[in-house]
């Protein structure tokens, strides 16, 4: 009843005195805008600039006349679209305030637009063209080995074991095994190292992938043992090296393979790569063959493939679970019956897994996974500070705008309307600071999936659909959380009083959601800045890392014969060759061979140690040998004893040199040299310490429990692959043209040279620690700067509103320390407040990030009260310049303010 009576009274006054309303809202608005035109010539405002001004701050007023009119008679898009047009209009007239704002939330947009995409493609999405995602998966290998005492999860089995998985037909629709490796492709100059898939033939058959010319290589072209020499090419690879060209029927050489190219694969497709988009796709049993000859289907100890299989529908996965786990263990049965050194199942506790198809959400997820999985919820907080401190922003705008939202309450808009055009301004920044967010993230998230996605194609985030409604869905929650506050600001204005609110006479400011917004500010860039230093000390702590050799210095030589038939006798002379060509080349002083490389290859055996029972599971041991320059070339120390030499040669008695860590494992409290062990067996000659060598990291820099040992090349008799490796002056990266071009011409036949420097092999196992330094701490200075601009602008507010309080008190007397101390002590609550909440998160947070520090505790003192201090310091400076201004207020002028 009292609705109608109010629409019936609202129809009769618009009906018989519209021209009288008119005239009583023009004296209104006349009113505000010579309040609003004096207010401003008293802050130094010309009078015609101040007119200026003060009519473009009431022009989006002028437009609610419509409104008084016929506020009930219009559709929702029409009332949208005034809404809108008065919105853009309102922000207009303010561009400092509206080109903040944007920016704040672009940068908080895009920042979570950039990590969304990249922790999509990690764990959710699966690889490009996959059919069916949900019945594929990865086959995994966890195991507890006897001799290394702790549990692992191996990938890679050997061909008899995806033989024998195969097999299992009743629970799988397809089994398919693949690997990518880097492979030598052409011919002489033109020969490029380049990513290769080696599949089986039913690999192709779990994507819906059509060839964009051609075909696929067939079953009967990747039948054992040894398959036919053909090749699928990729199709970037196709056009950057043949230029689209008809090349289907032509020969290419991989490795050392001749290869018919039967197909090029559809656009943008990887499969399931990791290792970098494929170049060429290659038959597993051609591959193997070439490289193992026709013993290699019975081989078990050759573990490289990985293996995928899809179930089939009406199969549950725990029961394709469990036959892949049967299977394992007969295979393994197999490989027992092959070499009994390999022992039984339930010794090494064999077992079958099945994973997602996404490594990023397997058993063996990288650290960088991990830590792009924290940047992500570190994203998050960003965004909710950029939200706190616009929604403060407009709170505080709010206020100076309730004159205005009363004239519209006037003027016939209701609560609902005067709301919703609060929401719809803040949709607006929103929106606006999401389309700065998409420039963003798609300018600067390149850097980001370079360390993340390297067998990526399709990453922008202009053309992904799924990023782009993760922006859309993150301007509308940025644009409520932002809004909602001020939309209830004004909705209590309209209830509050009259149309002419006088700030002598207004309520005391509500200031507890400001104050509040004002506190997780510096709580959430509390806990990104304990994160960030965090990041940077352990990055700090790998880089001073001593790894038992140098880096900069030290250059790889790799030569891949690409089957050149050599005898023992040609293959000597080869490498000799090599190492004498190798000492010419200006600038290198040492080379020397290498058995085993870190972080690329290494070697592991069986040791019998006198007295010591089961010396393997004391830790990793990995092998090294080298020739006598082999210690001076990797500038590896010895600590005490001597390194091998010329006089360690075959015929001589066994040597070796040990790592401080295997001789303090093995042999504790006793002098290690002197002593002897044997290597593989334990009826071969044993070998005598003769040195010891500091600690070298080859597989992890992190696990204690890896030891090497070193032999002297002519004592190996693993047989060398041509692996050298130079010392140089100066870095490594700086010789590789040089060194290659002179080494090249010292190969037989299609054999070719790649050089590289071994920083490119360690720096790959520092990237989560600089990724986790480099975003946590840009992440925490974007919210720190964020966070400081929020706490001045609420004190520059606070200031403004307190003018007439401030000069009264100036008036009677109060001291400018006095003030000034006031003014600081209301800032400095706020800040102290926030930071206790977000050093007691930061405590509850850090030691779940314990795994992926090094070498640093979660819970440091020193980083906990260093941000602290940090953050009281930004604080105060935030707080004094609007401090500041309060000892400047002018009692006269303060007193005149209203």
């Amino acid at each position: 009843m009292r609705r109608l009576l109010s629409e019936v009274r609202y129809r009769l006054r618009a009906l018989f005195r519209g021209r009288a309303m008119d005239t009583e809202l023009n004296e209104e608005m006349q009113f505000h805008l010579e309040r609003e035109i004096e207010k401003r010539t008293r802050a130094g405002a010309s009078r015609a600039e101040a007119e200026r001004m003060a009519r473009a701050h009431f022009g989006a007023v002028e437009g609610t006349r419509d409104e008084a009119r016929d506020a009930r008679g219009i559709s929702v898009l029409e009332h949208l679209g005034r809404d809108l047009h008065l919105a853009v209009r309102s922000l207009r007239n303010r561009p400092a305030l509206t080109i903040g704002v944007v920016l704040t939330l672009g940068l908080g947009i895009g920042v979570n637009a950039a990590m969304f995409g990249i922790i999509d493609r990690l764990l959710f999405r699966p690889p490009p063209m996959l059919d069916d995602p949900g019945t594929v998966f990865r086959v995994y290998r966890p195991r507890l080995s006897v001799d290394e005492g702790e549990p692992r999860v191996d990938r890679n089995f050997a061909f008899p074991t995806f033989l024998d998985i195969a097999r299992l037909t009743s629970p799988f629709e397809t089994v398919a095994a693949f690997q990518t490796r880097r492979l030598g492709v052409g011919e002489g100059e033109d020969v490029l190292e380049v990513p290769v898939t080696v599949a089986s033939a039913s690999y192709f058959s779990l994507f819906r992938a059509v060839p964009a010319r051609g075909r696929f290589f067939t079953q009967a072209e990747d039948a054992v043992p040894q398959g036919t020499q053909v090749a699928v090419l990729g199709y970037d690879f196709w056009q950057n090296r043949f230029g689209g060209q008809d090349v289907i029927g032509r020969t290419l050489r991989v490795d050392r393979m001749i290869c018919t190219i039967v197909g090029i694969a559809p656009r943008h497709f990887v499969g399931m790569s990791d290792q970098g988009v494929p170049a060429v796709f290659l038959p597993i049993t051609a591959y193997a063959y070439a490289l193992r000859g026709q013993r290699y289907p019975g081989n078990f100890n050759w573990s490289w493939l990985e293996l995928v299989v899809r179930r089939r529908a009406s199969v549950s996965r725990e029961i394709a679970e469990a036959a892949v786990d049967n299977g394992m263990i007969q295979s393994y049965r197999n490989a027992q019956a092959f070499d009994p050194g390999w022992g039984t199942p339930e010794e090494n506790r064999v077992h079958g897994a099945l994973g997602p198809v996404q490594l990023a959400r397997g058993p063996d997820a990288s650290p960088e996974t991990k830590t792009a999985t924290w940047i992500g919820g570190v994203a998050l907080i960003v965004l909710l500070i950029a939200c706190a401190n616009v929604a403060n922003l407009l709170l505080s705008r709010a206020v100076g705008r309730r004159g205005e939202v009363a004239m519209r309450a006037a003027l016939g808009a209701n609560r609902s309307r005067i709301a919703g055009q609060v929401l719809v301004e803040s949709l607006v920044l929103a929106v606006l600071g999401g389309v700065v967010g998409v420039a963003l993230a798609q300018w600067g998230a390149a850097g980001l999936r370079a360390w993340f996605l390297p067998a990526d194609l399709d990453v922008g985030v202009l053309g992904d659909p799924r990023t782009l409604a993760f922006v859309a869905i993150a301007v509308v929650v940025a644009g409520l959380l932002t809004g909602i506050g001020p939309a209830m600001d004004a909705a209590r204005t309209i209830t509050s009083g009259s149309l002419r609110i006088d700030a002598r006479h207004e309520r005391r400011e509500r200031t507890g959601l400001r104050s509040l917004l004002l506190v997780l500010q510096p709580a959430l860039s509390m806990v990104l800045l304990v994160g960030a230093l965090l990041f940077v000390r352990s990055l700090r702590h790998v880089r001073d890392y001593r790894l038992g050799y140098d880096v900069d210095p030290v250059a790889l030589v790799a030569a891949s014969l690409r089957g050149a038939q050599l005898n023992q006798a040609a293959q000597r002379e080869l490498t000799q060759r090599m190492l004498d060509a190798a000492g010419t080349v200006p600038g290198v002083r040492y080379v020397s061979l290498a058995a085993s490389i870190p972080f690329w290859s290494n070697e592991g055996r069986r040791l019998y140690v006198p007295g010591v029972d089961s010396v393997n599971r004391l830790g990793r041991f990995i092998l090294q040998a080298g020739t006598p320059d082999y210690f001076r070339t990797m500038g590896t120390r010895i600590i005490r004893g001597r390194p091998f030499d010329a006089t360690d040669r075959v015929g001589s008695p066994p040597v070796v040199v040990v790592s401080e860590g295997m001789a303090r494992a093995v042999w504790p409290d006793q002098e290690a040299i002197g002593k002897c062990f044997r290597i593989g067996s334990d009826t071969v000659p044993c070998s005598t310490v003769i040195g010891i060598a500091e600690d070298m990291r080859v597989r992890s820099l992190t696990d204690s429990r890896e030891f090497t040992y070193y032999l002297p090349a002519a004592q190996y008799d693993g047989g060398f692959d041509p692996i050298i490796i130079a010392r140089v002056d100066g870095k490594a990266a700086d010789y590789t043209t040089s060194l290659r071009a002179r080494l090249q011409t010292e190969m037989p036949g299609a054999a070719y040279v790649t050089v590289a420097p071994l920083q490119t092999l360690v720096n790959p196992r520092m990237r989560s620690w600089e990724f986790g330094a480099t975003l946590f701490v840009a992440f925490g200075a974007l919210a720190l700067i964020v966070a400081a601009v929020g706490l001045y602008s609420m004190m520059a507010y606070e200031v403004a509103r307190r003018t007439r309080e401030l000069g009264v008190r100036i008036a009677m007397g109060a001291s400018v320390p006095r003030i000034l101390r006031g003014v600081l002590a209301r800032g400095g609550r706020l800040v102290l407040v926030g930071v206790l909440l977000g050093g007691v998160a930061a405590l509850v947070i850090a030691p779940r990030i314990q795994d992926l520090l090094f070498q640093q505790p979660a819970r440091d003192p020193v980083v906990f009260f260093g941000v602290a201090g940090v953050l009281a310091l930004v604080g105060v400076l935030a707080t004094l310049i609007p401090a500041l201004r309060a000892t400047r207020v002018d009692p006269n002028v303060a007193l005149r303010a209203e």
